[in-house]
C-alpha cells in the first residue's frame, strides 16, 4: 500500500517538473520542492520511485531501519556538499542563491557548519558523514576494503614478478640459440689470414708535419712549462670564495605568503556602500559612492558629494556613520588628487601583511639605495617604501601594543636583507632590554645592544664626534656627502643608523646629554651618513620636544589615546582613530598629508632564522669600545656639584641650587616652570636641598627660604674638583 502511494506521488512530481499542468497542487508542490531542494528537486521523484519499488518487491513496510537512516544521512551530506560547490561562500541562504544550489536544506546545513567549523571544516565533516552513511548500511567495511586492496596489490606484484621472470627466461633462451648459431657459422668458415693486406699501407708513411715547435724553446722555457700545472692549481684556489665572505640572507628564511581574502569581502563592502549612501541621504547630504578600495585593515569608500555640499557636513557625521555601519571608529578626509572624500571603515577581520610580501616586492628589490626599507601596504595594496637617506631621520610614536616594536624589527630586518656589514652599521639602544637584544652578535653592530641610559648617551656623543670626523674628511677631499666620498675614497665609510626603542626612558634619566646629542645629529648628520630612528610610547611634549620635532620631519604615528597625542606626533589629528596592530599614519618629509599604512608583520621565528643565518657565517664582529665609554658633560658637572659623597643623581641639581641662590627661595612650582620638568622631579630637588641644609622647611603654601649663604654653598658644593 505504501509502495504504491509513493510510486504515484513520484509520477505526479515527474509530470509537474516536466511542465505539465497538474493544477494548483502541482504548482504548490513544485514551488516547495524548488525552495527545499533547488537543483536537486529533479532527483527527489527518483528517490521516491526507487523506495516504492523496494517496498513492493520486498514486501516491507516503511519503518525505522539502518538502511533508511544511512540513506537520509547520505542525502543530507550530498546536498550540503553540492551547495558548497554551486554557491559562493557567504551566500548560502540568500534568496537568489537557493535555486542555484540545493535549496534551503543544503544551504541551512552548510551555513550551520560554516558558522561552527568554517568552510574547510565543513567539507571535512560532510565527507566524513558520507563515509559514515556507507558504514551504517553494514554492507561496507573499511577494514575489508583495505584488506581487499592489499590483497589485490600483492597479487598484482606477484603477477608482475612472474611475467618479468618469464620474459628474462625467454630472452636467455633466444640469446643462447643465437650464440650457438654463430658458433656453427664460425666453425664452418676458414680462419682468416692475419695481415693478408697490410692495413698500415692505407695510411701515408711520410706525413707532412708543421715545422718542429720544440726547436723554438729553450731550457728555461721547458722549466716554465713543467711548472704550469702547479700554477693552474693555485689559480683555481684563488677563484674560490675566501672563507668568511658575507652572504645576504635568502628570502626562503621567511614564511610563505598566505592567500588573500579580499574576494570574500566584496558582498560585505557592497552592503556597506548602500548603508553609507542611505545614511547620508537621511541627513539630507546628497553624495554617492564611486569607488571601493579594500585594504588589509580598512576599506576606503570614495564618496563624491553633490555640488554645494560642504566637506565639513560629511566629516561631522562620522559618529552617525560609524553607528550605522557598526564600526568602532571611522576616519574621513579628502583624497589627494581626486574630487572625492575618503571614508575609511575598519574591516571585520584584519588581514596581516607578511614581511616577505614587502621585502620581495619590486619597490624594495629594485631600490638602489641600501637604506630603503619596506614598511607595509597602503589601502590600495601598494607596497610603501621609506628611504632613510631622504628622510633623513624618523620619529615613531604610539601607545603600548600598537605595533612600534614590530615596525622597528621590520626596519632592521629590511636593512639586514639588503646591506652587508661593511655598508651599514647599527647602534641599537634598548632600555626595555627585551626588544632588540636578539640582534647581539651580528656583524652589523658597532657595539652590543645598549641597555643602559648612560651608555646610550655616550653612544650618541660618539656619533656626534664621528660626524665631525667625517665632515673633516669630506672637507679634505672636497666632497659634500658620504656617497660622493665613497666614490673617490679607497676606504669606504659605512652608513650608521642609530635606533632608540624608547626615547622617554632616556629623556627621564639623561635628558641634557641625550637631547643635545640628538639635536646636533638631527641638524647635521644627514650628509655624513648618520641617521636616527627614535621610538617612544609616551608622545608628550617633555619627551618629543619642539626642537626635536623641528629637526625630525619624517614621522610614523601608531594608535594613540587622544587627539592631543596625535597632534604632538604629526601636528594634526587622526592617529586617535587608528585600529592598532600595525595600523599607522606615515608622514614622510615633503608630504602634504599622512598616508595610512598597514605595517608588515615579521614574527620572532623569522627574525631568529635571519639572525641565525647571519651569525652562522662566522663573519668576525668588531665592536668599538669607545662608543659606550665617552665622557659626558653631566659627569663633570656631577663631580663638581656632589664631590665624592654623591648627594643627588639629578643633572639639574646644580642649576636648581644656583636658581635658589639668585632668588633666595625655593618651590616646586618655580622649578617646574624654569626647567620644564614634572612635579615629582621638582619636589625631589627641593627635598634634597632641604636635607643638605640649603633651604629651610616648608611653610604652608609659601616658598621655602634659603638658610645657607652663597659663599658656603660655593665652598661646599661647587669648588670641589
Amino acid at each position: 500500500m505504501t509502495g504504491v502511494l509513493l510510486i504515484a506521488v513520484a509520477c505526479l512530481m515527474f509530470l509537474t517538473l516536466y511542465g505539465l499542468n497538474m493544477g494548483s497542487l502541482g504548482v504548490f508542490s513544485l514551488k516547495i520542492l524548488s525552495n527545499l531542494l533547488g537543483k536537486a528537486a529533479v532527483l527527489f521523484p527518483v528517490f521516491l520511485l526507487l523506495l516504492g519499488l523496494r517496498l513492493i518487491i520486498k514486501g516491507e513496510s516503511l519503518h525505522y531501519n539502518k538502511i533508511y537512516l544511512s540513506i537520509t544521512l547520505f542525502v543530507l551530506c550530498a546536498l550540503a556538499l553540492a551547495h558548497s560547490y554551486l554557491v559562493p561562500y557567504g551566500e548560502e541562504i540568500l534568496a537568489e542563491s537557493l535555486p542555484k544550489g540545493t535549496g534551503i536544506i543544503g544551504g541551512a546545513l552548510l551555513l550551520i557548519l560554516h558558522r561552527i567549523v568554517g568552510s574547510a571544516g565543513a567539507v571535512i565533516i560532510l565527507l566524513a558523514g558520507l563515509v559514515c552513511s556507507l558504514l551504517l548500511t553494514g554492507k561496507f567495511s573499511i577494514k575489508d576494503s583495505v584488506a581487499k586492496t592489499e590483497n589485490g596489490m600483492k597479487n598484482a606484484a606477484e603477477t608482475f614478478v612472474q611475467v618479468k621472470a618469464q620474459i628474462k627466461e625467454k630472452r636467455f633462451f633466444y640469446d643462447q640459440e643465437k650464440f650457438e648459431e654463430s658458433d656453427e657459422q664460425e666453425v664452418s668458415e676458414e680462419p682468416p689470414v692475419a695481415f693478408e693486406q697490410p692495413i698500415i699501407e692505407k695510411f701515408p708513411l711520410t706525413p707532412e708535419f708543421p715545422a718542429p715547435i720544440v726547436a723554438a724553446f729553450t731550457e728555461d722555457d721547458e722549466q716554465e712549462i713543467s711548472l704550469k700545472p702547479q700554477t693552474v692549481e693555485g689559480e683555481v684556489t684563488k677563484i674560490s670564495e675566501p672563507e668568511g665572505t658575507y652572504v645576504l640572507p635568502p628570502l626562503s628564511l621567511l614564511n610563505a605568503l598566505p592567500k588573500s581574502r579580499q574576494n570574500q569581502m566584496r558582498e560585505v563592502t557592497r552592503e556597506q556602500s548602500m548603508i553609507l549612501e542611505k545614511t547620508l541621504s537621511d541627513f539630507n547630504v546628497n553624495a554617492r559612492v564611486i569607488e571601493i578600495t579594500c585594504g588589509p585593515s580598512v576599506t576606503r569608500f570614495e564618496v563624491e558629494p553633490a555640488p554645494g555640499v560642504k566637506v565639513s557636513r560629511i566629516v561631522n557625521l562620522a559618529d552617525d556613520l560609524a553607528l550605522k555601519l557598526a564600526a568602532p571608529a571611522i576616519r574621513i578626509e579628502p583624497i589627494a588628487g581626486k574630487s572625492a572624500i575618503g571614508i575609511e571603515v575598519p574591516n571585520l577581520k584584519n588581514e596581516t601583511v607578511p614581511f616577505r610580501a614587502v621585502v620581495d616586492s619590486d619597490a624594495v628589490q629594485k631600490a638602489e639605495n641600501k637604506l630603503c626599507v619596506g614598511l607595509g601596504k597602503d589601502i590600495s595594496g601598494n607596497i610603501i617604501v621609506a628611504d632613510l637617506g631622504k628622510m633623513p631621520h624618523l620619529l615613531v610614536a604610539g601607545s603600548t601594543g600598537s605595533g612600534k616594536s614590530v615596525c622597528i624589527n621590520t626596519i632592521i630586518a629590511s636593512i639586514l636583507f639588503r646591506a652587508k656589514p661593511e655598508e651599514v652599521k647599527l647602534i641599537l639602544v634598548d632600555p626595555k632590554v627585551v626588544e632588540l637584544t636578539n640582534y647581539n652578535g651580528i656583524p652589523h653592530l658597532l657595539t652590543p645592544v645598549v641597555t643602559n641610559a648612560k651608555q646610550a648617551a655616550s653612544a650618541l656623543h660618539w656619533a656626534v664626534a664621528e660626524m665631525e670626523r667625517r665632515y673633516s674628511a669630506f672637507a679634505d677631499t672636497q666632497v659634500r656627502d658620504i656617497s660622493r666620498f665613497n666614490e673617490q675614497a679607497e676606504e669606504k665609510l659605512p652608513y650608521i643608523i642609530i635606533i632608540i626603542d624608547e626615547l622617554a626612558d632616556l629623556m627621564m634619566v639623561a635628558a641634557v646629554d641625550v637631547e643635545d646629542a640628538i639635536l646636533r645629529l638631527a641638524q647635521k648628520a644627514r650628509a655624513a651618513g648618520i641617521h636616527l630612528i627614535l621610538a617612544t610610547q609616551r608622545p608628550s611634549v617633555d619627551v618629543i620636544t619642539g626642537i626635536i620635532k623641528a629637526n625630525i620631519p619624517s614621522r610614523i604615528a601608531f594608535a594613540v589615546s587622544s587627539q592631543t597625542d596625535s597632534r604632538t606626533i604629526l601636528d594634526i589629528g587622526g592617529a586617535e582613530k587608528l585600529l592598532g596592530k600595525g595600523d599607522m599614519l606615515f608622514y614622510p618629509i615633503g608630504a602634504n598629508r599622512p598616508q595610512r599604512v598597514q605595517g608588515a608583520f615579521v614574527s620572532d621565528e623569522e627574525l631568529d632564522k635571519v639572525v641565525g643565518f647571519i651569525k652562522n657565517q662566522a663573519v668576525p664582529t668588531e665592536y668599538k669600545e669607545e662608543v659606550t665609554s665617552q665622557e659626558l658633560g653631566s659627569d663633570n658637572k656631577k663631580q663638581n656639584v656632589f664631590g665624592d659623597e654623591g648627594y643627588c643623581e639629578d643633572e639639574l641639581f646644580e642649576d636648581a641650587v644656583r636658581l635658589v641662590m639668585d632668588t633666595k627661595q625655593a618651590s616646586s612650582s618655580m622649578l617646574q616652570r624654569k626647567f620644564r620638568i614634572g612635579y615629582t622631579r621638582a619636589a625631589r630637588l627641593v627635598d634634597t636641598m632641604e636635607e643638605l641644609g640649603i633651604v629651610g622647611p616648608a611653610m604652608g603654601s609659601k616658598p621655602r627660604e634659603q638658610i645657607m649663604n652663597n659663599a658656603e654653598i660655593e665652598s661646599r658644593f661647587f669648588e670641589k674638583s
